[in-house]
């Protein structure tokens, strides 16, 4: 269903703020549009709409019920929460203590948080929904099971916006660094001689491989990424390379409603008396709806769309500024500015292999649920996004929430990252090196909608981006002392641009 807000010909926009304006966009819906969506979806049910190939409307299903399940409260009888002990359902802090049978430490799979949460939204709501998450509900993760303090590490919630382009851009990528390996084992085999590629992909450098005759690889000198050259888009250290399967983690995690594909069918893993707590249509569901998410925007263009009061020429002038001195201190070499999609389509599953499920993490194969990459759900991030679609007095409307097309017919996405890891100091450096990429080290956290979603880094940790930027270390110690060179005026320019980049979305009244 597609989200309209309308811009009316004599709404007072000077009167209301930028988060008025975001929450209470109106909706233009026809009588026709509005239709009772289900809660839960099987698989099957969407196979029968692409097989018949009704494509676009699987694509809305899927979207809808996504909606539907992201924003529910669920229920101790639908298996929200987990058995924590004195007949509590959720957690704020991990309890390896709690060790007794069906309880925390011997849940299926093994929890490194919670369940805290009886809904998506929840977590995922500031400033508005599928949005970041306050600092009061950051996630407090014992990876190690050791039940000591000392060794949990704080995550804080992200935004969800332009999700899908990520994971797009991750596989365009990966692809790329795959075909380089591939070229070089060839050529090095056929000359008999060592041969070094560097590997780069999109303007990005991920370092080097050596190859040697006998077909073996020295992947001593690759950076910011793992040898097996997937690029991973998601969670803080990078360490996921899917939206189904942050998906359905977070679903086990958080919420504790666990999905069939991670325990297997009618197996309750957390002790709470419930089965198939979700299908793994509504894992599909969920996916869609996330990889489907508006992009991020700016108050530039909100303001020359008439959504927000117009900005004054200063304003515009110190954006303006602001962007060029970003580039300048060096802080777009690693918060690139845009990298460009050749492919547009988002399909679910993915057509690389390297993006789904070979089996799911319970074992079973995904094709017996009726999930095959011949029968996908897809839809085009340059044309098919729901929300944002902008209608102006003159009846003419603006799809803000699609991706600008690129003109190779690809897709321009305004990221402000580079999926790239980099050691950020020992400032930040974590009590556990959680999933061995450094105790310092994380993923280059995209920009895009920073001015929107306070506090900042990994843990909340910074309350202005000012902060942020002077906890910056290691491969970014040198970004910030030309910042802290600067003039104030200069200084001041830099944070305006950064919070000139705001999420925006339609929300229904």
């Amino acid at each position: 269903m597609k989200r309209i807000h309308t811009l009316k010909p004599n709404r007072p926009l000077a009167l209301l703020s930028y988060a008025t304006l975001g929450l209470l966009g109106s909706l233009a819906l026809s009588a026709n549009e509005i239709k009772e969506v289900p809660l839960h979806i099987e698989q099957s049910e969407l196979n029968a709409m692409t097989e018949a190939n009704k494509h676009l409307e699987a694509f809305q299903l899927a979207f809808d019920v996504g909606d539907e399940l992201f924003e529910h409260p669920f229920l101790a009888e639908e298996g929200i929460g987990a058995n924590v002990g004195n007949g509590h359902h959720f957690t704020l802090v991990p309890r390896a203590d709690l060790s007794q049978d069906k309880q925390w430490a011997n849940h299926i799979p093994k929890r490194v948080t919670g369940p805290n949460a009886q809904s998506c939204t929840v977590c995922h709501g500031q400033p508005f929904g599928d949005g970041a998450g306050p600092v009061v509900m950051n996630n407090i993760r014992d990876p190690l099971h050791s039940g000591d303090i000392s060794q949990f590490i704080n995550r804080q919630t992200p935004h969800l916006f332009g999700i899908g382009a990520l994971q797009r851009l991750a596989e365009e990528m990966s692809e790329d660094l795959e075909r380089i390996r591939h070229s070089a084992i060839i050529t090095a085999r056929n000359s008999g001689q060592p041969i070094t590629r560097t590997l780069r992909s999109k303007g990005i450098h991920y370092g080097s491989i050596t190859v040697h005759p006998d077909g073996t690889v020295d992947n001593s000198q690759i950076v910011g990424i793992d040898d097996d050259l997937l690029v991973k888009p998601i969670e803080w250290k990078g360490l996921t390379s899917n939206i189904r399967a942050f998906v359905r983690d977070a679903a086990h995690n958080e919420l504790g409603m666990q999905a069939t594909e991670i325990t297997g069918d009618n197996i309750d893993g957390d002790g709470d008396g419930v089965v198939n707590e979700l299908s793994v249509g509504d894992i599909t569901a969920l996916v869609i709806y996330q990889a489907a998410q508006p992009r991020p925007t700016s108050k530039k263009e909100l303001s020359w769309l008439g959504i927000i009061p117009p900005l004054s020429l200063e304003e515009r002038r110190q954006i303006n500024l602001g962007e060029k001195l970003f580039e300048d201190v060096g802080c777009g070499s690693c918060h690139q500015s845009q990298l460009t999609l050749k492919d547009p389509i988002y399909t679910e599953p993915s057509q690389n292999p390297k993006f789904r499920d070979t089996h799911f993490p319970a074992g079973q194969d995904p094709k017996a649920y009726g999930l095959s990459p011949l029968n996908p759900i897809r839809f085009d991030l340059t044309q098919d996004l729901p929300d944002n679609i902008v209608e102006h007095a003159n009846g003419q409307t603006t799809h803000l929430g699609n991706f600008e097309k690129a003109p190779n017919g690809g897709a321009i996405v305004r990221l402000y990252g580079d999926l790239k890891r980099h050691d950020m100091g020992t400032a930040l450096a974590e009590a556990i090196d959680e999933g061995g990429k450094g105790r310092s080290t994380f993923l280059t956290k995209e920009l895009w909608g920073v001015g929107s979603t306070a506090p900042y880094l990994h843990d909340g940790r910074a309350t202005t981006l000012e902060e942020a930027i002077q906890l910056h270390g290691g491969d970014s110690a040198d970004s910030r002392e030309k910042f802290n060179a600067m003039n104030e005026e200069n200084r001041q320019a830099i944070i305006a641009f950064l919070d000139n980049l705001v999420l925006y979305k339609n929300e229904e009244e």
